[in-house]
């Protein structure tokens, strides 16, 4: 089944992330022998930071075993920025409709052979057609992949050959690697999920979208108890007018006497006492 994580969710994917990161490195900087950067076990380049979206394939367990990352044309991608030599001299592909997709790998160790949900070739196959309807339904009219020579067999066992190549192969690492391209139809989609034996939705439920999530970092605060506050004693306008009278009669010296008067005088003009007082 399949689960895409992009910029908008991918806070609530670290766990999922962290194991498709994992997965790279062994794929790309272990079996491969790509020139990758590979720290803490986990594979991340310079593309990872430009929000990307990813397609993820997760068996039963929730785990991940197979991940391809699609990235839009339009701004750096490793085709024109790291692969440039497979170009050999020809512009880089720039469009809006057109996105790059990348690190496509299956976890081979996990998967086993033959024909059922579990294996490498159904796999690999879900992770095609599922990227394919991804990108279509997103609005992506063709995408191009650099591919190495067992990839491009796989396409095109699958159904799914590349209807155009761009440059040539070159050497890159321990496989020549070259650049195919691939539209995003429905004629396309359904040919790779006919050769799988591929049924229903491929994508993930809500549910079990919520249940791949990473887990509540801590449980939901307490609710906080305000205190009830104390109100204060409200003061009525007889009750000043008394006390200004009994500061006026209590006064022992004319600097008390005047003193009292004084504020007497300002309640009054504050309207808190009648003047009359």
């Amino acid at each position: 089944m399949i689960i895409v994580v992009d910029g908008v969710n991918r806070d609530r994917y670290t766990r999922l992330l962290d194991e498709m990161f994992a997965l790279r490195a062994r794929v790309f900087g272990g079996r491969l022998g790509w020139e990758v950067d590979v720290r803490d076990g986990k594979e991340i380049d310079q593309f990872d930071h430009l929000d990307p979206a990813y397609v993820i394939g997760v068996n039963d367990a929730g785990r991940v075993v197979s991940c391809v990352r699609a990235l839009q044309t339009t701004g750096p991608h490793m085709l024109s920025d790291v692969f440039s030599s497979i170009l050999a001299g020809e512009p880089p592909l720039r469009s809006p409709t057109i996105w790059e997709s990348t690190r496509f790998c299956v976890d081979t160790e996990a998967l086993d052979r033959g024909k059922s949900r579990n294996s490498v070739g159904y796999a690999t196959c879900e992770l095609m057609a599922a990227s394919l309807q991804y990108c279509k339904d997103s609005g992506i009219t063709d995408i191009v992949t650099v591919i190495d020579p067992v990839m491009n067999r796989v396409l095109k066992r699958s159904d799914c050959a590349p209807y155009d190549y761009v440059g040539e192969t070159v050497p890159m690492g321990k496989v020549p690697a070259m650049a195919a391209l691939l539209d995003c139809t429905d004629e396309r989609i359904e040919k790779i999920k006919a050769f799988a034996g591929i049924e229903g939705d491929m994508f993930v439920d809500e549910a079990t979208a919520q249940a791949l999530a990473d887990p509540a970092d801590a449980p939901a605060p307490a609710p906080i108890e305000v205190p009830q506050l104390v109100k204060e004693p409200v003061v009525t306008q007889s009750q000043l007018a008394e006390y200004c009278m009994d500061q006026v009669l209590d006064a022992h010296t004319a600097e008390e006497l005047e003193a009292a008067q004084r504020l007497a005088s300002a309640l009054a003009q504050a309207g808190m006492i009648h003047a009359g007082h």
